[in-house]
């Protein structure tokens, strides 16, 4: 299975120390050697970098590591392929355009039967069953609303009923943003913290690395990070349920 890495900020944040955790299970703690990818937004662009080989042998990884990118928003994955071979187009996340703005998608689990479902106005690049599922529920919101809904969790009540349609097909942990909220749903594994003051000090799991955030950060911040597993060992994370979805807004959970 493949992991995912979220983050959700009120203010624009590096994600180097849950990131250095996470590319360690690309290949050195962890069997997710095919590929990894990571999504950062500043106001309404984004940089995207990807590469199918080990994270923890890309020099693009340690760039990520070395180069603090702040951002509100971030996706990342790191793949252990099981549909679809290992390539530059098969690598998450992926991302589309929608009402003017980048959604992109991130997906651990397998989706039985999911190219039968039709498409129809966006199309997969590479053979992933994520990227086609991305490209469906793409479909089932641009068909459904054609211009945003006033209300945000109208949106996000309809991807819920999509996410459980998909969940029927297999397994469906999810990262979906567009930018401005993260939408978290688990099929099976999935978890998050939310780090504000007084913040203290946090230990990876996977590398012998540790942070004071209490020097890192200023008293209103607020940063939530979403895992499929637990990233530090001396913090208490939530672990989401089976058919759960969070969507997170500046840090924070937003109402459904």
């Amino acid at each position: 299975m493949c992991e995912l890495l979220g983050m959700s900020a009120n203010t624009p944040t590096d994600i180097v120390f849950s990131f250095t955790g996470l590319i360690q299970r690309s290949g050195v703690t962890g069997p997710h050697r095919d590929g990894w990818g990571i999504t950062f937004y500043e106001g309404k662009g984004i940089r995207d970098l990807r590469d199918p080989a080990p994270g923890y042998q890309s020099q693009i990884a340690e760039l990520v590591q070395q180069y603090p990118i702040k951002s509100e928003t971030v996706i990342c994955h790191i793949r252990q392929a099981n549909a679809g071979r290992v390539c530059l187009e098969n690598t998450h996340p992926f991302t589309r355009e929608l009402w003017g703005r980048y959604w992109t998608f991130a997906h651990n689990g397998q989706l039985k039967g999911i190219k039968k479902k039709p498409l129809n106005f966006y199309r997969p690049v590479g053979s992933t069953d994520s990227e086609y599922a991305f490209c469906w529920l793409l479909d089932q919101i641009r068909e459904r609303y054609p211009k945003p809904p006033k209300r945000s969790e109208t949106l996000w009540r309809f991807v819920r009923s999509l996410c459980d349609e998909l969940k029927e097909m297999g397994v469906f942990n999810m990262l979906l943003t567009d930018g401005l909220e993260l939408v978290c749903y688990c099929s099976t594994k999935l978890c998050w913290i939310t780090r504000k003051a007084p913040f203290t000090t946090a230990s990876l799991k996977d590398t012998d690395v540790s942070i004071d955030f209490h020097q890192e950060t200023t008293p209103d911040d607020v940063v939530t990070v979403i895992a499929t597993a637990p990233l530090t060992d001396n913090e208490e994370w939530l672990f989401m349920v089976p058919g759960e979805m969070q969507v997170f807004k500046k840090g924070l959970p937003a109402k459904l």
